[in-house]
Protein backbone atom coordinates (compact mmCIF):
# COMPACT_ATOMS: atom_id res chain seq x y z
CA UNK A 1 0.00 0.00 0.00
CA UNK A 2 1.69 3.20 -0.98
CA UNK A 3 1.85 5.58 2.26
CA UNK A 4 -0.02 9.01 1.31
CA UNK A 5 2.47 12.33 0.87
CA UNK A 6 1.46 15.65 2.44
CA UNK A 7 2.49 18.61 -0.26
CA UNK A 8 5.70 19.18 1.36
CA UNK A 9 7.19 15.69 1.46
CA UNK A 10 5.95 14.32 4.63
CA UNK A 11 4.04 11.28 4.90
CA UNK A 12 0.49 11.46 5.98
CA UNK A 13 1.10 9.20 9.12
CA UNK A 14 4.29 11.30 10.35
CA UNK A 15 2.26 14.11 10.81
CA UNK A 16 -0.44 12.76 12.44
CA UNK A 17 2.13 11.31 14.93
CA UNK A 18 3.39 14.76 15.13
CA UNK A 19 -0.18 15.64 15.49
CA UNK A 20 -0.65 13.11 18.09
CA UNK A 21 2.21 13.98 20.71
CA UNK A 22 2.29 18.08 20.49
CA UNK A 23 -1.32 18.98 20.56
CA UNK A 24 -1.26 17.74 24.33
CA UNK A 25 1.57 20.10 24.59
CA UNK A 26 -0.19 23.31 23.02
CA UNK A 27 -3.22 22.72 25.30
CA UNK A 28 -1.22 22.27 28.72
CA UNK A 29 0.73 25.21 27.40
CA UNK A 30 -2.34 27.38 26.81
CA UNK A 31 -3.69 26.33 30.24
CA UNK A 32 -0.07 27.28 31.70
CA UNK A 33 -0.06 30.59 30.15
CA UNK A 34 -3.61 31.28 31.71
CA UNK A 35 -3.27 30.14 34.87
CA UNK A 36 -0.03 31.70 35.14
CA UNK A 37 -1.83 35.15 34.36
CA UNK A 38 -4.17 34.49 37.23
CA UNK A 39 -1.40 34.03 39.48
CA UNK A 40 0.05 36.86 38.64
CA UNK A 41 -3.04 38.90 38.99
CA UNK A 42 -3.85 37.37 42.65
CA UNK A 43 -0.30 37.20 44.12
CA UNK A 44 0.04 38.26 47.54
CA UNK A 45 2.82 38.64 50.09
CA UNK A 46 7.01 38.25 50.27
CA UNK A 47 8.86 38.91 47.02
CA UNK A 48 5.43 40.07 45.60
CA UNK A 49 7.13 42.29 42.48
CA UNK A 50 9.94 39.46 41.88
CA UNK A 51 7.30 36.52 41.38
CA UNK A 52 4.98 39.05 39.62
CA UNK A 53 7.52 40.21 37.64
CA UNK A 54 8.32 36.40 36.57
CA UNK A 55 5.25 35.02 36.52
CA UNK A 56 4.62 37.38 33.12
CA UNK A 57 7.41 35.90 31.91
CA UNK A 58 6.22 33.01 32.59
CA UNK A 59 3.15 33.18 30.73
CA UNK A 60 4.98 34.68 27.58
CA UNK A 61 7.55 31.72 27.67
CA UNK A 62 4.29 29.41 27.80
CA UNK A 63 2.37 31.31 24.87
CA UNK A 64 5.36 31.63 22.56
CA UNK A 65 5.48 27.56 23.33
CA UNK A 66 2.28 26.96 22.39
CA UNK A 67 2.36 28.78 19.85
CA UNK A 68 5.78 27.08 18.56
CA UNK A 69 4.31 23.45 19.18
CA UNK A 70 0.92 24.42 17.21
CA UNK A 71 2.75 26.08 14.38
CA UNK A 72 4.97 23.00 13.78
CA UNK A 73 1.60 20.61 13.41
CA UNK A 74 -0.10 23.31 11.13
CA UNK A 75 3.33 23.41 8.95
CA UNK A 76 2.60 19.46 8.44
CA UNK A 77 -0.73 20.47 7.14
CA UNK A 78 -3.02 19.14 10.26
CA UNK A 79 -5.31 21.20 12.24
CA UNK A 80 -4.91 21.77 16.05
CA UNK A 81 -8.02 21.95 18.23
CA UNK A 82 -6.79 24.59 21.30
CA UNK A 83 -9.69 25.88 21.57
CA UNK A 84 -10.71 27.00 25.34
CA UNK A 85 -13.56 24.74 25.52
CA UNK A 86 -11.12 22.01 24.53
CA UNK A 87 -8.20 23.23 26.64
CA UNK A 88 -10.49 22.80 29.41
CA UNK A 89 -11.62 19.75 29.36
CA UNK A 90 -8.03 18.43 28.09
CA UNK A 91 -5.06 19.66 29.39
CA UNK A 92 -3.63 17.74 32.42
CA UNK A 93 -2.78 20.99 34.68
CA UNK A 94 -3.96 20.66 37.79
CA UNK A 95 -6.72 23.46 38.99
CA UNK A 96 -5.09 26.43 40.06
CA UNK A 97 -7.21 28.15 43.62
CA UNK A 98 -9.10 31.22 42.44
CA UNK A 99 -8.80 34.50 44.09
CA UNK A 100 -5.69 35.79 45.86
CA UNK A 101 -2.98 33.57 47.28
CA UNK A 102 -0.24 34.12 49.46
CA UNK A 103 3.55 34.03 47.35
CA UNK A 104 4.30 30.23 48.93
CA UNK A 105 0.80 29.19 47.68
CA UNK A 106 1.08 29.97 44.21
CA UNK A 107 4.64 29.02 43.77
CA UNK A 108 3.41 25.07 44.81
CA UNK A 109 0.80 25.64 42.21
CA UNK A 110 2.34 26.78 39.57
CA UNK A 111 5.21 24.34 40.07
CA UNK A 112 2.49 21.98 39.87
CA UNK A 113 1.43 22.99 36.52
CA UNK A 114 4.96 23.35 35.50
CA UNK A 115 5.14 19.70 36.57
CA UNK A 116 2.18 18.63 34.88
CA UNK A 117 3.42 19.93 31.59
CA UNK A 118 6.73 18.75 31.73
CA UNK A 119 5.03 15.06 31.86
CA UNK A 120 3.46 15.93 28.14
CA UNK A 121 6.42 17.60 27.00
CA UNK A 122 8.42 14.41 27.86
CA UNK A 123 5.66 12.39 26.61
CA UNK A 124 6.13 13.97 23.30
CA UNK A 125 9.93 13.90 23.26
CA UNK A 126 9.72 9.78 23.64
CA UNK A 127 7.39 9.49 21.01
CA UNK A 128 8.71 12.18 18.78
CA UNK A 129 12.10 10.40 18.38
CA UNK A 130 11.09 8.04 16.12
CA UNK A 131 8.50 10.03 14.59
CA UNK A 132 9.86 13.34 13.43
CA UNK A 133 13.41 14.79 14.14
CA UNK A 134 12.54 18.05 13.89
CA UNK A 135 9.23 17.72 15.90
CA UNK A 136 11.16 16.31 18.82
CA UNK A 137 13.78 19.12 18.89
CA UNK A 138 10.21 21.37 19.20
CA UNK A 139 9.53 19.38 22.26
CA UNK A 140 13.58 19.84 23.65
CA UNK A 141 13.83 23.20 23.41
CA UNK A 142 10.17 23.60 25.02
CA UNK A 143 11.00 21.40 28.26
CA UNK A 144 14.69 23.26 28.52
CA UNK A 145 13.06 26.87 28.76
CA UNK A 146 9.99 25.05 31.15
CA UNK A 147 12.85 23.53 33.17
CA UNK A 148 14.62 26.85 33.48
CA UNK A 149 11.46 28.50 34.46
CA UNK A 150 10.84 25.61 37.31
CA UNK A 151 14.15 26.33 38.64
CA UNK A 152 13.83 30.29 39.02
CA UNK A 153 10.47 29.36 40.61
CA UNK A 154 11.54 26.36 42.98
CA UNK A 155 14.41 28.41 43.95
CA UNK A 156 11.89 30.84 45.99
CA UNK A 157 10.77 27.48 48.01
CA UNK A 158 14.62 26.60 48.61
CA UNK A 159 13.88 23.51 47.04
Amino acid sequence: MEQQTLSHGISAETATGVSLFLTPVVRNLIALAVNAKQAHWHLRGMNFIALHEFLDQLHDHANDGADEAAERIIALGLPVDARLETVAAKATNPTLTAGFQQAEDVLREMLAQLDATRVVLQQAIDGLGEIDAPSQDVAIALTQQLDKDRWFLSAHLGA
